[in-house]
């Protein structure tokens, strides 16, 4: 579900909200601070993402404070990823590194461990590989993983994404330069 009368270029000033089955991605505001800290906090949430845990609420504070200042900028940001049936944010995904005249983005998502092995993110996921190529008209979408989280690659795999390589030593996180693997889905796969 989207409103067709958005424009590429007011997307994320005015993110719309998107529904799946068990999923609503809707925008993030600073009334999400406990329930992304709730998840944020979990050091395995953590381990494979470049942002560290959120160790208390003010962290959670001053992420949603980046995200909706994105938005007002219109700047490529995260959707807050509501499990339905407990009407409970439990985690963000959403587009960063939009190249417009590219036609390309990346995406990067976070989910609770609580939810992990539900299929959940699977559902996340098409609906944003839906949007990307429907709505922001990209011909191709990117995401990465470190080359330990099976789970995530399992995921944009089973989602349409091919495997095209490893960077190595492309990022330095949390201390040490790292390894990405590198995923990608055109729209003339989709």
């Amino acid at each position: 579900m989207h409103n067709t009368e958005l424009k590429p270029d007011e997307l994320f000033k005015n993110l719309p909200i998107l529904e799946t089955e068990r999923i609503r991605l809707r925008p993030l505001s600073i009334r999400d601070a406990s329930q992304v800290f709730e998840y944020a906090c979990e050091p395995e949430v953590a381990r494979f993402v470049t942002w560290e845990h959120h160790r208390s609420l003010s962290d959670s504070m001053h992420f949603l404070r980046l995200i909706t200042q994105q938005y007002k900028n219109n700047i490529p940001s995260p959707w807050g990823i509501v499990y339905k049936e407990e009407n409970k944010l439990i985690g963000t995904g959403g587009y960063h590194l939009w190249q417009k005249e590219h036609a390309r983005a990346e995406f990067g998502y976070a989910i609770s461990a609580n939810y992990w092995n539900k299929g959940l993110m699977t559902e996340v996921l098409k609906e944003m590989i839906r949007f990307g190529f429907n709505v922001m008209e990209l011909n191709r979408i990117e995401a990465k993983c470190y080359p330990e989280n099976i789970a995530s690659e399992k995921v944009m795999l089973k989602c349409g994404l091919k495997f095209e390589g490893i960077s190595r030593e492309c990022v330095f996180i949390k201390g040490k330069f790292r390894d990405l693997k590198q995923f990608s889905i055109l729209k003339s796969e989709y």
